[in-house]
């Protein structure tokens, strides 16, 4: 136990490292402009992105170490969780050991827990959810495992609070009540009713906000189940597959699935059905989506908490896990140092990190140039990544927002009815701005990316037209 503490807070502090250095991508600078209007949700997520925000830029300001400080710091939590949860599951074996050292090894951990998405907090509040399930599955009599209802039901309503994926988490352990005979008993006690009843409470202000917003947020996310293309299923599998792979690391991947497989075959056994429960469910979904639209490498991370576990259970020989941690680590160490230090001389095109991550600064350098030169009161961004991009990097600067979505948000609106601005548009686009918006529309210069690989940027120098509708402001 004491190397693994060791190992978990070497871990971290390079975790910390590498997010105090690296540049933030355009949805982290998005969910920080959420910091600035907290909310009971948004159009994209419940609102504990914003929360994690606002808690770490308290602490370390306005800088991506305080965008990101409570991700390393929850992994190495979640990862002493799921330790103690394979202690409790299988004792007198390593499985606690295994499913942590595999879960740091994976990319969705190495790299998820260095950048801010709603995916930090989702998986922290899943994980804890699963720990106290673990204490309840292996409750040798009902007395022991009573209050672990309560925390598990108190995690599982902030998990909803942090991603609406966690829906599946209550869906899981629904199953597992109803289903596993020696489960069920627990249906007859006040504790599990009690547990949903606290978690429910945490998610009311997530229906609040969305009934108060014609409920966008729960019709954007739901209007996913519509999509059916099976023309293009296999393409969309292989993809589906490819990125869980990667994602996971290969062999680490390959260790799941033997754990996955192993949980549904030995479900008449509380623990294994529970990690059946919490895994198996979201699987066939994801493939089920497949079958009509592209599922992003991040949406099945919610599978392999249960995953390592069930992985650590098999008692698997230590050169295959060890094997699969060192591939695994070697990976993720490519990663950090490609993203801090361009250590390999790939392409934009074929360099993830750069695709993402580099030339916002110089893009914002040019877009000031181009400010002062005409003079501009206000820069503007039709997409909400370059706009948030901008506000980050021009904080002295009033950075508007003109994406439809902006309005949900209770950010400072003002008129801006006669005034000279700047209007930053995708170069790709070939219709003009928007005349019931702007007057004296003129192109004054262009802006890129450098070493992005990216398409760059048109600048107009725009006037508000009078009458027009309001605009949020980004910047603070």
């Amino acid at each position: 136990m004491r190397s693994l503490a060791v190992a978990l807070a070497a871990v971290t502090l390079i975790r910390l490292a590498v997010a105090a250095t690296v540049p933030l991508a355009p949805d982290e600078t998005y969910y920080w402009v959420w910091s600035h209007a907290l909310a009971g949700g948004y159009l994209d997520h419940p609102p504990m992105v914003a929360l994690w925000i606002k808690a770490g830029t308290s602490v370390f300001g306005q800088t991506a170490l305080g965008v990101r400080l409570l991700g390393p710091l929850a992994a190495a939590i979640a990862s002493w969780m799921l330790f103690d949860a394979g202690r409790a599951l299988f004792p007198g074996t390593k499985a606690g050991v295994v499913a942590a050292v595999l879960i740091n090894a994976s990319l969705l951990l190495g790299v998820g827990s260095v950048i801010m998405t709603p995916d930090s907090p989702l998986l922290f509040f899943w994980t804890a959810t699963l720990w106290a399930m673990a204490r309840v599955a292996a409750a040798k009599g009902r007395n022991e495992g009573g209050w672990w209802w309560l925390t598990a039901g108190i995690a599982a309503g902030l998990a909803l609070d942090s991603k609406y994926t966690a829906l599946f988490l209550w869906i899981g352990i629904g199953l597992w009540n109803v289903l596993i005979p020696s489960s069920r008993l627990w249906l007859r006690r006040w504790q599990p009713w009690a547990a949903a009843a606290a978690g429910f409470a945490l998610f009311v202000p997530v229906v609040l906000w969305n009934a108060a917003h014609d409920w966008a947020g729960f019709v954007k996310q739901g209007g996913r189940v519509q999509d059916w293309q099976p023309s293009r299923a296999i393409g969309f599998l292989a993809e589906l597959a490819g990125s869980q792979i990667g994602l996971a690391t290969p062999l680490v991947w390959l260790l799941c699935m033997a754990g996955l497989v192993a949980a549904v075959r030995r479900w008449r056994d509380p623990r294994w059905a529970l990690l059946a429960a919490l895994s198996l469910p979201p699987v066939l979904v994801f493939v089920q989506h497949a079958f009509g639209d592209r599922v992003q490498g991040n949406w099945p991370a919610i599978i392999y908490p249960a995953l390592v576990l069930a992985a650590g259970g098999l008692a698997i020989q230590d050169r295959w896990w060890k094997g699969a941690a060192l591939l695994g680590f070697g990976i993720t160490a490519l990663v950090y140092a490609q993203a801090t230090t361009g250590l390999l001389p790939l392409p934009p095109r074929f360099d993830p990190v750069a695709m993402r991550l580099k030339g916002w600064d110089s893009l914002a350098r040019q877009v000031e140039t181009v400010r002062r030169t005409v003079g501009a009161s206000f820069v503007a961004a039709d997409g909400y990544a370059v706009a948030s991009e901008l506000a980050w990097w021009l904080p002295d600067d009033r950075i508007v927002g003109v994406d439809a979505r902006w309005r949900l948000f209770a950010l400072p609106q003002i008129p801006l009815g006669g005034e000279v601005g700047l209007l930053v548009v995708d170069s790709r686009r070939t219709d003009a701005p928007d005349p019931a918006e702007w007057s004296g529309v003129e192109q004054v210069g262009g802006a890129e990316r450098p070493g992005s690989g990216m398409a760059g940027f048109t600048i107009y120098r725009v006037t508000g037209r009078r009458g027009g509708s309001d605009k949020s402001i980004l910047t603070q």
